[in-house]
This record gives structure tokens, C-alpha cells and sequence, in this order.
């Protein structure tokens, strides 16, 4: 497997963001990564998949889309949505009715910003997911650049703060949602987790203060998402579209905060009598399992069973756990980082039968 790091949840000039999807290029092969999903609301712009080249760097730009309801007050339950053939928006008024047309469009969908809170310094509602009972989606954004950011703007101090100093917006994904996704998990549901950076670079001035509210590079710095593809990236289009889509669908692939460190090179791996799997994959529990986890750094550890720590490391790089108990495993890792215990990844479950 070939690990890639992707950076997804994002909105042009086609929606409420302020640039094109070249400046999204552009910021992406300054940031190193290796693509990235354009997610507008309720359009699926045409024409500009593909790869974007500048000089021996390149990056691969997806179109997806981030469907609600605009006519709902507040616009809650956004859904996004990737590799579907057709524009899928007209569904918007009913939740389980675009789930279901993403699945016949052949593509995924993944619950945005799963809880949103409201900020009334800036007049900003609550835009949380709130239709539990809608099923057949593929994943939930486990963590939202701005959804954690609206936790803190208690105030337009606040926002200044934040909007000179974003480097100190993040912790880690808000805990409900951690605990939403647990209770999905334990329900025998398979859930993929991904992290967005819900990107908008967004002009914004007060008084004499002007800032572009973080620019995509910023964003693209921070809350990846790394997957893991069957093939190295090629360079054809079609063909790493189609690898990378494959990536997501089967849960292979973790969440990485990189602005603290890169995280590239963390492995949570299982092996068994007869096989051994990644992330998202199924082994099972008769003849024992290992789990095997790689850290690129030392950071403090945890092992996550059915929801519970299960074990926990203060510091290492390299730990095993052994066990023949049948469950849902999976790994948060924290470090250091201006002063703050922050989140650093969020792996993705193994499933022990």
C-alpha cells in the first residue's frame, strides 16, 4: 500500500469561497500535498478534474459537493458527496433521499460537520447534523477545521485573535462527534471517519483590520486526511481517481493534524494466523491477533476498543497489544504543541470477528 496525504471539504467562488480551483491547486502543491476534493454547496462544477502541474509539482483536484437544504432554517444536515455521476442537489429537502440517490449515482456520502455549533458574535447558527435516523451513509467528518473554530468565538476578540493566530484553534474533533461515531461503530455499523478542512479563505476586514481568514494553504497544512492506495499515483487522471475513491470507500486512511509534525509514516496494522489488514479492514480473532501501531514521532498513545481505552502509552513510537477478544479497535494519538495537549491522529477502526 502507498500512503497519500489528502486535503478535502473546501468551496470556490462556484459557492461561498473566494478563490478558483487553480488557486486551490496552487496552495495544495505549496502545502506538499498529494489532492484534494473541492466540495461546493449544492453544485457539481464540471471541467476541472484533473491534475495541476507547476514545475515538477503536481497535485490531483476531485469535484464533489456539500448538499443541504437551502430553504431549512437553520441549514442544518449537510452531506458531502464524492465520486457520484450526477449532480445530486435536487434531493436536498430530504436527507435519506440523497443518501440513497448518492448510492444509486455510484457514490459515497459523509455526514459534514456532524456537530456545528452556533456563534452569535458573528452570527453564526447551529448548523449541526441532527438526522440520526437517516442510514446508509458512507462516513462522518470526524474533524472540521471551522466547526472547532466556531467553539471558541465567544466574542470579536476572540475572532481576531483567532484569524492573526490560527495555529492555536486546534485541539482535536469535538467530542460528541467522537462519541457519535463510537456509538455507530458499536451499533455494527461501518462507518469511515475523515477530517476536513472545510476551507473558504474568506476576505474579511474590521474597522481599519483586514485579513483573508485562513487561506487554503493554511488550511491544507493542518487536518489531512492520509490514505492508503493499492498503486502509486501514476499521473492518469482516471486511473488514481479511481484509486483514491477506492481508499476512502474501504476506510483506508487516518486523520493527521500536520500542522504540530508530519504524520505520514503511522501504520495501524493487524495481523493474524493466516492474514494481516490495515485500517477499515476485517481479521479474524481465532488464533489470536496482534495489533501493531507505528508512530512517526514520540507522542502519547491510545488503544480504543468498542468506544473504551483499552490501553494507553505516555510515550513511544513503536506498540503492540495481542488479544482474541472480538471488537472495534482503533488509535488517537496525542502530542505536545504550543504549550497544549492537542489531537494528532485518528486512525480509522480495524474490525476483530
Amino acid at each position: 500500500m502507498h500512503e497519500i496525504v489528502v486535503n478535502l471539504h473546501m468551496h470556490t467562488r462556484y459557492s461561498d469561497g473566494s478563490g478558483t480551483h487553480k488557486d486551490i491547486a496552487r496552495a495544495a502543491m505549496k502545502a506538499g500535498l498529494d489532492a484534494v476534493i473541492v466540495t461546493d454547496h449544492n453544485v457539481l462544477v464540471q471541467g476541472v478534474e484533473g491534475y495541476y502541474r507547476s514545475g515538477p509539482n503536481r497535485v490531483l483536484l476531485l469535484v464533489g459537493q456539500e448538499v443541504h437544504d437551502q430553504a431549512l432554517v437553520p441549514q442544518k444536515n449537510h452531506l458531502l458527496v464524492f465520486n457520484a455521476n450526477r449532480d445530486v442537489a435536487t434531493f436536498a429537502h430530504d436527507p435519506q433521499r440523497l443518501v440513497d440517490a448518492v448510492r444509486e449515482s455510484e457514490g459515497m456520502s459523509f455526514i459534514a460537520h456532524p456537530s456545528d455549533p452556533a456563534a452569535p458574535a458573528f452570527g453564526e447558527t447551529d448548523i449541526s447534523w441532527d438526522r440520526w435516523d437517516v442510514t446508509g451513509f458512507s462516513g462522518l467528518e470526524l474533524w472540521n477545521g471551522l466547526s472547532e473554530l466556531k467553539v471558541y468565538l465567544k466574542s470579536k476578540l476572540h475572532g481576531i485573535f483567532y484569524a492573526y493566530f490560527p495555529q492555536f484553534i486546534g485541539h482535536g474533533p469535538i467530542p460528541d462527534v467522537l462519541l457519535k461515531w463510537d456509538e455507530l461503530l458499536l451499533d455494527g455499523k461501518r462507518i469511515v471517519a475523515i477530517g476536513g478542512s472545510d476551507a473558504h479563505a474568506w476576505p474579511q476586514s474590521l474597522g481599519p483590520l483586514k485579513r483573508v481568514i485562513f487561506p487554503y494553504e493554511f488550511h491544507f497544512k493542518t487536518i489531512n486526511t492520509h490514505i492508503f492506495i493499492s498503486a502509486p499515483l501514476s499521473g492518469d487522471s482516471a486511473v488514481d481517481r479511481r484509486l483514491v475513491y477506492e481508499a476512502f470507500e474501504h476506510g483506508r486512511c487516518f486523520i493527521g493534524y500536520d500542522l504540530p509534525a508530519p504524520t505520514k509514516g503511522f501504520v495501524f496494522k493487524a495481523q493474524g494466523r493466516d492474514k494481516t489488514v490495515l485500517m477499515g479492514e476485517e481479521i479474524p480473532a481465532q488464533g489470536g491477533v496482534t495489533l501493531q501501531i507505528r508512530l512517526p514521532d514520540l507522542a502519547e498513545c491510545r488503544l480504543i476498543k468498542d468506544g473504551k481505552v483499552l490501553k494507553e502509552w505516555t510515550r513511544g513510537e513503536n506498540f503492540a497489544h495481542i488479544t482474541t477478544v472480538p471488537g472495534v479497535y482503533r488509535v488517537e494519538v496525542y502530542r505536545r504543541y504550543l504549550g497544549r495537549r492537542v489531537g494528532w491522529i485518528f486512525s480509522n477502526p480495524i474490525y476483530i470477528r
